[in-house]
């Protein structure tokens, strides 16, 4: 088991809570299965798209059943602690999803350009395999997808993996150059929101 797949598995579980915290948000208290159906695509809703687009098959949640186990935990987890979390902390579903944002985009990136992708290719396949499962997350549960949003949101990812790409060209460990780039991603975003960062409007 080595530390990229361990990474994977948080990923996954981290967008699964930011997905059932979606459904919960919307009151499906009594829609345990929806609730699940959210949070599992919200956590593989972008990583299929990337692995789908880079024809790598199969998709590795299927073949791995501990992509399920570890999204059916972060479901049951975000289920049980939702009172604590929802009256703590601050705009959870944020935080969870900017923790996932800023993990998968550097892991998506990475996967593509070990499959040979080219730089911007694997740039955008990185972006896409952090943003997509929030899309459908949000498209599902009836809320302008956070994509779309005011605040910075693919600017964070796109220089956390262009950071990351200058890592690779210098005498850095792949593990601290993972780390450094993502967690820019992380608090580039919060600090976005909440500061309310975005950039100029086309008029």
């Amino acid at each position: 088991m080595t530390i990229w797949y361990l990474t994977d598995l948080i990923g996954i579980s981290v967008f699964a809570i930011s997905g059932a915290l979606s459904a919960l948000s919307k009151k499906m208290y009594h829609d345990l299965l929806g609730i699940f159906f959210i949070s599992f695509l919200t956590a593989i809703g972008g990583g299929t798209l990337r692995d789908i687009i880079m024809n790598a098959h199969p998709i590795v949640w299927i073949r791995d059943p501990n992509y399920l186990i570890v999204i059916s935990l972060g479901t049951i987890l975000a289920i049980v602690c939702r009172k604590w979390w929802f009256g703590k902390l601050r705009r959870p579903l944020l935080l969870f999803d900017t923790l996932g944002v800023g993990i998968y985009t550097i892991l998506g990136m990475q996967k593509a350009l070990s499959a040979g992708v080219n730089t911007w290719a694997a740039m955008l396949l990185g972006v896409v395999s952090a943003l997509f499962g929030g899309v459908i997350r949000d498209t599902l549960v009836n809320d302008l997808p956070i994509i779309f949003d005011r605040q910075l949101y693919v600017t964070p990812c796109l220089t956390g993996a262009t950071l990351y790409l200058l890592g690779r060209s210098l005498p850095i460990d792949p593990t601290l150059n993972f780390v450094l780039a993502a967690g820019v991603i992380t608090l580039f975003r919060l600090a976005a929101i909440r500061n309310n960062w975005a950039l100029p409007s086309i008029k």
